[in-house]
């Protein structure tokens, strides 16, 4: 028998239990955005120190100038990997509390149709339910074997649903005790119900706000019309030009350090079955805008962007004003990939726009954060043997993905620790969080253990 197979027993065996502990856990009111709350985030801290320390790790809740974090340590055999566990126990406020179907923090199983249930709660799949998924699976290990298959740290946040303020300080102040081989992240979703999903790449970003600036004030359309610098107008001719017919971007130096998708990647993700149609038509569209000749999901998950999120210019109130603005101004978003550098993207935008400023007109530039994006190596060993866990637990064979966003840590463990992360979790689309009536599928719960629990054997052999 291998080692693994016991450990599955176990958890099988175990759900009940492990039930009644998560409930435990989604019944504290951990809102961290409301400080009326903070003592209900030191008693989750407090119940997770609790029940780590059952398990046999050195735990303990550390505080910062705001919720407090709760670090974990635990032994592994000699030569075995050393692996950072992340999660956050804070969630989302309940409001509108009148649309819940039941207390938000009385958690409870439901059945939902016949043969399918569901953990209900605030917390249950973000991200409460998602971290007792380890937990669980950890307690698993040392009932069988009395021991772990590898060396554990754990580190749970209590701010992550208020902008993580404490997290880059506390990580710079803690990197030389926290600093492993890799970081496991649960805190995202299965691409479906029964296909497992790893993320491994994240879009970085840029945001940077532009104002032309042209009259020393509003000028009379029909006086000035034709003469004056019109400042709408340079604007839109100048975020015109980023894009070709194409859809490339024009910005010279914006396509240093992205790499081509392998096209292996390429081709598992047309297994997936998502189409433009697919994807563009719950929200009214069709047509990808996009570089040409790509997929949706090449263009979401691993191409970069340059997107207009706001211009404002001249007389927007109701009516009509026949005037020449002095000043207009846009929102630019940049996504990013591959090994794009914030900086130089910035940098080559601000010179692109100022090529374009008539000589008797100004321009200024007002940044809004930058961060560089996160690829995890397609031929990492860590990565193929997580993905292989995986497919050996769920009904379909695992999947790599990215995401056209960003998640903050995964970039904060590389600055700050110098390590990269393998993003796993278990959650699904529907599964409502921040909003009411949030649940967590209870498959996803168990087969989330279960999958750990594979995911941590296959690292250490």
């Amino acid at each position: 028998m291998s080692r693994i197979s016991p450990v599955l027993d176990r958890l099988d065996s175990n759900l009940d239990r492990s039930l009644e502990r998560l409930f435990g856990l989604l019944s504290i009111k951990s809102i961290s955005t409301d400080p009326s709350y903070a003592a209900d985030c030191r008693k989750a801290a407090e119940w997770l120190v609790a029940e780590l320390k059952l398990i046999g790790f050195d735990a303990s809740v550390r505080d910062t100038p705001g919720h407090p974090m709760v670090v974990a340590h635990h032994e592994g055999p000699a030569g075995a990997p050393h692996v950072l566990f992340y999660g956050h126990y804070d969630v989302q406020p309940v409001d509108p509390i009148e649309l819940w179907e039941n207390d938000p923090f009385a958690p409870a199983v439901k059945e939902i149709a016949p043969g399918h249930k569901v953990i209900t709660g605030r917390g249950s799949a973000d991200d409460k339910g998602q971290l007792m998924t380890f937990v669980e699976a950890c307690r698993a290990w040392k009932q069988v074997h009395g021991s772990l298959p590898c060396r554990i740290t754990i580190l749970f946040e209590g701010e992550e649903e208020s902008g993580s303020p404490s997290l880059k300080p506390f990580l710079d102040a803690n990197k030389a005790e926290l600093k492993t081989d890799f970081a496991l992240v649960c805190d995202t979703g299965m691409w479906d119900r029964e296909t497992p999903s790893i993320c491994v790449s994240l879009r970085g970003m840029v945001g940077e706000e532009v104002t032309v600036k042209a009259a020393d004030r509003d000028l009379h359309s029909g006086l000035y019309g034709g003469a004056a610098a019109n400042p709408i107008r340079i604007l839109a001719n100048i975020l015109a030009d980023i894009h070709d017919k194409e859809g490339h971007i024009t910005i010279p130096g914006f396509y240093d350090g992205v790499e081509q998708t392998p096209s292996q990647v390429l081709k598992s993700w047309e297994t997936l079955g998502e189409t433009a149609e697919t994807f563009l038509s719950p929200v009214g569209l069709s047509i990808p805008s996009g570089e040409k000749g790509r997929s949706v999901l090449e263009l979401t998950w691993a191409r970069p962007t340059a997107e207009f999120n706001g211009i404002i210019g001249g007389y927007t109130g109701k009516g009509f004003k026949t005037v020449i603005a002095a000043e207009a101004s846009a929102k630019v978003s940049f996504r990013l990939v591959h090994k794009q550098d914030p900086k130089k993207i910035r940098a080559a935008f601000q010179a692109f726009v100022k090529e374009r400023i008539p000589a008797d007109c100004s321009v200024e530039f007002h940044p809004h954060g930058g961060s560089p994006a996160i690829q995890l190596s397609y031929d990492s060993p860590f990565l193929a043997k997580a993905k292989d866990a995986l497919s050996d637990e769920w009904a379909k064979q695992a999947v790599t993905t990215g995401s056209g966003g960003s998640i903050p840590v995964v970039g904060d463990f590389q600055t700050y620790l110098g390590i990269e992360s393998l993003l796993v979790g278990f959650g699904l689309d529907d599964d409502r969080i921040h909003s009411p009536n949030e649940k967590y599928e209870l498959t996803s719960f168990h087969k989330g253990q279960r999958s750990w629990a594979r995911i941590l054997d296959a690292l250490t052999r």
